[in-house]
């Protein structure tokens, strides 16, 4: 799956959303080495604290479906921007945890906008397990 089907998806993803708040809908789209897709989708709450961010829903989707870190390859995220959208700070933390340095994370638009990523590009100096030995 190319970069621009894999976006598609997220594209696609962002239907499900659910922000009635904030009208800001993003969708995600998460490629596994054995070609399967989880979606995600933003889901808010009024409680504002407890919404999660369609990257977050993505991953744990795939991880409930028994895949892990080591089965990831890509990951495209997809909103109503100007420039690519790019992961909240809570989401670049758990996909610094949960998704390979290696892989590939796909900033993009509704616009058609693409911007190819890491996790050390979107957060360098990550705090990890590590840091609590």
């Amino acid at each position: 799956m190319n970069k621009n089907e894999l976006v598609a998806k997220a594209i696609e993803a962002r239907k499900l959303s659910y922000s009635p708040y904030s009208n800001f809908k993003v969708g995600a789209a998460l490629l596994c080495k054995d070609g399967k897709v989880f979606l995600g989708a933003n889901v808010e709450n009024s409680s504002y604290p407890l919404c999660m961010c369609a990257e977050r829903n993505a991953l744990y989707n795939a991880m409930m479906n028994g895949y892990k870190k080591s089965d990831f390859l890509s990951l495209a995220i997809a909103a109503d921007t100007d420039e690519p959208c790019s992961p909240c700070g809570a989401c670049r933390q758990v996909i610094s945890e949960l998704f390979p340095r290696e892989g590939e994370i796909i900033l993009s638009n509704l616009k058609g906008d693409i911007k190819s990523s890491n996790i050390e590009e979107l957060l360098p100096f990550a705090f990890s397990g590590d840091d609590l030995k």
